[in-house]
């Protein structure tokens, strides 16, 4: 049972202790005697703070002891640790969990496990069917019976057989022609990672007139995505160009402030069906009369 009370010879041994730390750190780097603790029956530890900048909160460590009924007190071991205060590195994180959204740049590299959560096995061609199935590389070359001209009789007096497809032409027209492709639980933290960028619990959609999913701008997704995603189109939203939920909505919808054309003023109209008589000089005639109206009325008086 380790002994609360340290041993007095031990607890005595201060210079000791200092000089196998003194012996350890820079010269000048130890510091004040801080305490010793019992660490069993006749092991003592000595703690002295350390003075190096790098190591602010730590403490040389030094463990003396002595053999039952000695007096000779020897030196065990010495070592630098950590006090309560001590400034410490923080925990060691693998490079996957500290990887973030955006780190990656132009060159970079992002490898994968082989059995990764988020993918699954696509159409690899190794459950190519046997030579003599419809579907098989053997039956390709009677594709060609799609392309021919119909000809009369059952389908046994046909001289080909109708094409069918191979399972790798039929996986590579629906997207699986790939070693892995996206399984249900990626697609679910996808889905789910999406929503919480841009799903309708963010303020942006909270604020919004509408929602996208009666926005023109939104580009649906194709499969499953369809039924909750898009893609917004629209240059002038905030999300542009990314996968957006059908719940989450802007001030850029397309119907949310319809712009009124501005007037235009009328054409003139001209009347064609009423003529309106001019005098052909009116001008020069107005002008004449008032030049000589004067002169005239001076001559009577």
């Amino acid at each position: 049972m380790r002994s609360r009370t340290p041993d007095r010879l031990c607890a005595e041994a201060v210079d000791l202790a200092r000089a196998a730390a003194e012996e350890a750190a820079l010269p000048g780097m130890v510091g004040e005697h801080v305490g010793a603790v019992a660490e069993g029956d006749r092991v003592v530890t000595h703690l002295f703070e350390c003075e190096e900048p790098g190591y602010r909160g730590w403490r040389w460590a030094v463990t003396v002891t002595r053999a039952s009924r000695a007096k000779l007190v020897t030196l065990d071991e010495s070592v630098l640790l950590p006090g309560p205060d001590a400034l410490l590195a923080p925990e060691w994180v693998p490079w996957s969990e500290r990887l973030r959204p955006g780190d990656m740049g132009p060159g970079d590299l992002l490898p994968t496990e082989s059995e990764d959560l988020r993918l699954e096995p696509g159409v690899s061609g190794e459950d190519t069917p046997p030579p003599n199935s419809v579907v098989s590389d053997e039956m390709q070359d009677r594709a060609a019976a799609e392309d021919a001209e119909v000809t009369p009789g059952t389908p046994a007096e046909q001289p080909t057989a109708p094409a069918r497809g191979s399972i790798a032409e039929v996986g590579q027209e629906l997207g699986m022609g790939r070693a892995r492709v996206l399984s249900r639980y990626g697609l679910h933290t996808a889905a789910d990672r999406w929503e919480e960028a841009y799903g309708p619990k963010t303020p942006m959609a909270q604020a919004a007139p509408a929602a996208c999913m009666t926005c023109g701008f939104l580009v649906p997704l194709a499969g499953s995505l369809r039924q909750a995603f898009g893609i917004c189109a629209n240059e002038f939203a905030p999300a542009d160009g990314r996968v957006v939920s059908l719940g989450y909505g802007c001030g850029g919808h397309s119907e949310a402030a319809v712009m009124p054309k501005p007037p235009r003023p009328a054409p003139p109209v001209i009347d064609e069906t009423v003529v309106d008589p001019f005098p052909l000089r009116a001008d020069r005639i107005r002008g004449s009369v008032e030049d000589t109206g004067p002169a005239e009325e001076l001559g009577h008086s």
